[in-house]
């Protein structure tokens, strides 16, 4: 499909910079596909009404690690501030990184990130960069296993997507505010963000309604934000994250579609691993892994019956995801309204509940 069939114009005051406070005070847009699409306003408080008994919540309870370093490159004399983006762990000590500017690093150079010349080994990281591919390098790190986990946890800040961290700096707040509450395991480099609306408040709600909650991992990678720049959408190609589905979620999501309950997956990331796990017939099993599934219209859904999610970028892979969910025509309807009606977008913005076409 041509990319451009994607586009739509998003007036810059549209960005989200900071989150809505409390989390699940945010705007809910609620969009039920059909002859005539319906469109409807309302809050992420409002959730357990628009489910039923018996209906599950899935959720991506990844952690966000803080991947975002600054360093310096030392090379006979001439230094340079280097950033980088880590998002992709290849082994023990080495990480695929965005960097910037990359043309002032070459294959052998040192980076120093941290403090250093500190006494305290934990505030000192230290790296080579082991490959370049245009603005992506291999990082080679001096520390290896927890080691490193703790220097990056040191020397790092929370990965704030391009178009926050262009107009204003991370803070300590970020810290909290870019972490679900249910995050559990170390290594996403960017938040499953649609669950960023969850507060206990709304969890307990959910629970007297009867929505059970499930969760699976998926570590997100910086790769969620990259522009898709090819004309056709067949030519792109999608940076490939790690995730795994239990036994026991698994079996507990089949037992609850068989007694009529709807799957919800909480972001596009816990769809796109259900759907990468999913066999033909929409049953789930345990599942470990890697996926670089992209979904486009066309694509026919096997396990997942509403999504709700985040309002995404123009002529990106989340934004045709969710036209290929509940179609183009009422995505680009629903998105219309939604600037319209002074909805906030993207990460820290508001929230909706799609439906399947």
């Amino acid at each position: 499909m041509k990319t451009d069939l994607f586009d739509f114009d998003l007036p810059e005051d549209r960005i989200a910079l900071l989150p809505c406070e409390p989390r699940d005070a945010a705007k809910m847009l609620v969009v039920k596909p059909g002859g005539d699409p319906e469109i409807s306003d309302a809050s992420v408080r409002d959730l357990p009404t628009l489910l039923q008994p018996g209906d599950c919540l899935v959720f991506n309870d990844t952690r966000v690690i803080p991947a975002a370093l600054t360093g310096r490159r030392n090379r006979n004399g001439n230094i340079s501030t280097i950033e980088c983006n880590l998002h992709r762990r290849l082994d023990a000590s080495s990480w695929r990184a965005f960097v910037r500017p990359a043309k002032r690093l070459q294959p052998g150079d040192r980076i120093q990130f941290g403090e250093t010349g500190s006494a305290c080994l934990l505030g000192q990281l230290d790296a080579e960069v082991a490959e370049k591919q245009g603005g992506e390098v291999t990082l080679r790190f001096d520390l290896a296993g927890p080691d490193l986990d703790i220097a990056i946890a040191a020397a790092g800040k929370m990965p704030l997507p391009p178009y926050i961290a262009a107009r204003r700096p991370a803070d300590t707040e970020d810290a909290k505010n870019y972490q679900t509450i249910y995050a559990a395991n170390d290594g996403a480099v960017a938040a499953p963000t649609a669950g960023l609306h969850f507060t206990d408040e709304l969890f307990r709600a959910l629970d007297e309604r009867g929505v059970s909650r499930h969760f699976v991992t998926l570590h997100v990678g910086a790769g969620t934000f990259l522009p898709v720049k090819v004309d056709d959408t067949e030519a792109h190609v999608m940076h490939a994250e790690w995730g795994t589905i239990s036994q026991e979620t698994a079996q507990a999501l089949n037992q609850a579609r068989a007694n009529g309950g709807r799957i919800i997956a909480v972001g596009t990331t816990s769809l796109r691993l259900l759907e990468s796990a999913a066999n033909e017939d929409g049953t789930i099993p345990a599942w470990t892994g890697e996926t670089d599934i992209f979904i486009t219209p066309g694509y026919r859904f096997k396990a997942i019956d509403a999504l709700m999610t985040n309002f995404h970028l123009p002529r990106s892979t989340l934004f045709m995801l969710v036209s290929a969910f509940a179609g183009l025509e009422t995505m680009h309807r629903a998105y219309d309204h939604a600037i319209a009606s002074g909805y906030r977008f993207y990460s820290y913005g508001d929230s909706s509940l799609l439906f399947r076409a």
